[in-house]
């Protein structure tokens, strides 16, 4: 028996610089959303064009990530992080330099398609570079970065346009990660680890059929609801039917290619001889559907309703991100001792706070609503921290290191549509109540209400997993010693 190979002595230094990579694409999703008066004003944008603007960049990432990912795995995450990462920057001064909403549309879409290369190799690279308990940590970091990047979005955004102006704010927004990304493609040539050789060439390796068919069926998904943001009448619905029979067409592709011994876009296996892989992505899509959706709907509720500023409103919900923050490391370290009672507690704390901001907006004064929101924040931020980090970890502790990339993908895509869902449903229920009648407090109320609703469907998920596979050992199921697919 073979000794396992020594640490990368660069790990650490290496994972610095993915999180920080990984936070500034992440915060792309939510960063825009209070700069959409900026881009009406300054740009004379329309709502069509800024409804794209908002989610165009969730389309094209969701669509790339799976084979992004896949690509990581074949040709080495570090080479698939370094041209990311150039098309994220290249991309992002486009969008910031952009004369109209029309070039700045299509900027955007480039701009999620390459962040859809670029993230998935964070997943891939803890999966290569750490083993144990160090990849715990290691996620747990992970998740700090995806749940804060959220819930700082409209922060960092609001200082962005306090600095900037109205008129020319929503261009720094964009330009804010050109010294970013060329910072870190300096260091990411430095520490990242350099790839395997792989056998074969790259195109005997790309799945192209697969690739196709997957996006169709995430865009069949995914389309319908970006256009129902700006038009619910939209006759784009009918691909929500498509997209299904095309997901089910790309499962019986890839079983297909394995028998072949093929090269699958993605080993569609994990999802029953993976433990808990398939019931965490099931969690983790279920959690983004209210977490994600909440940011819009308390930015509608302080700018348009409590007419506060774009950094009044981000300052208000600082709470969530600092609990974000402290319990994603501490559940990062203490994650394989406790298995899925971390996500568990988690989620119940999530349920407690959306029960109490969803209690508390409609009895409180709107004169000073962001000191009553702060301790519900703070409690579902607490929540949260303890909920994405160990969700990632334990989703794929089972997942052999070879195929990190693209099953991290699928992770960040069911994360992505989850997105998507919750935001459109969200902010459906909110405006639905405004225009029947209810009080502005009454309408946050009902969208907390289904926010809730997709967290305590997680909660059931975490529980299900808690009788079933308790610990991260139970999950792991010897991933690391698992033979590469010829």
């Amino acid at each position: 028996m073979t000794s396992p190979p020594e640490p990368d002595p660069n790990r650490w230094r290496a994972l610095a610089v993915t999180l920080l990579v990984g936070f500034m694409s992440l915060l792309d999703v939510t960063i825009v959303n209070v700069a959409v008066p900026s881009m009406e004003h300054g740009l004379g944008a329309s709502s069509q064009s800024v409804q794209w603007i908002v989610s165009g960049y969730a389309l094209t990432f969701g669509l790339t990530l799976v084979a992004g990912g896949r690509l990581g795995d074949i040709v080495g995450r570090r080479r698939m992080f370094i041209l990311g990462l150039i098309a994220f920057t290249v991309t992002s001064a486009l969008a910031g330099l952009a004369p109209n909403q029309h070039l700045l549309v299509v900027a955007r879409l480039l701009q999620g398609a390459a962040a859809g290369l670029l993230t998935p190799q964070n997943s891939g690279l803890i999966q290569q570079m750490f083993r144990g308990a160090e990849r715990g940590r290691a996620f747990g970091l992970f998740g700090t970065t995806v749940g804060v990047s959220a819930a700082s979005g409209p922060i960092l955004g609001g200082l962005i346009l306090a600095a900037f102006g109205e008129d020319d704010g929503w261009r720094y927004v964009f330009f804010v990660n050109v010294p970013i990304g060329l910072l870190a493609m300096v260091l990411a040539v430095r520490w990242l680890p350099a790839p395997d050789p792989h056998e074969g060439t790259v195109r005997s390796q790309i799945d192209g059929v697969g690739a196709a068919l997957l996006g169709a069926a995430v865009l069949g998904v995914l389309l319908p609801i970006v256009e129902a943001m700006g038009n619910p009448s939209t006759p784009l619905w009918f691909l929500t039917v498509l997209g299904p029979v095309l997901g089910y067409a790309f499962v019986r592709w890839e079983r297909r290619v394995v028998r072949r011994q093929g090269a699958p876009l993605l080993d569609v296996d994990l999802f029953t001889r993976a433990p808990g892989y398939a019931s965490g992505i099931v969690l983790g899509t279920a959690y983004f559907c209210g977490f994600s959706g909440i940011w819009l709907v308390l930015a509608l509720y302080l700018q348009d309703g409590l007419h506060f500023t774009p950094l009044q409103s981000g300052l208000a919900v600082t709470p969530f991100a600092i609990g974000s923050a402290v319990t994603s490391i501490l559940a990062g370290r203490v994650i394989d001792r406790f298995g899925r009672r971390v996500t568990v507690l988690g989620l119940s704390l999530v349920v407690l706070g959306f029960v109490a901001l969803a209690v508390v907006i409609p009895l409180t004064s709107p004169s000073h609503p962001a000191l009553y929101l702060t301790v519900p924040l703070l409690i579902a931020g607490l929540g949260s921290g303890a909920t994405i980090s160990p969700n990632i970890t334990m989703t794929l502790a089972s997942v052999p290191p070879r195929m990190g990339g693209a099953a991290g993908g699928a992770l960040q895509t069911g994360q992505r549509i989850g997105s998507a869902i919750g935001a459109a449903v969200l902010v459906a229920a909110f405006r639905l109540s405004l225009s029947s009648g209810a009080g502005l407090a009454t309408a946050v109320a009902v969208a907390f209400a289904c926010a809730l609703v997709f967290s305590v469907l997680a909660w059931v998920m975490a529980v299900r997993e808690l009788r079933i596979r308790p610990t991260l050992e139970d999950a792991s199921a010897a991933a690391d010693d698992e033979p590469a697919r010829a």
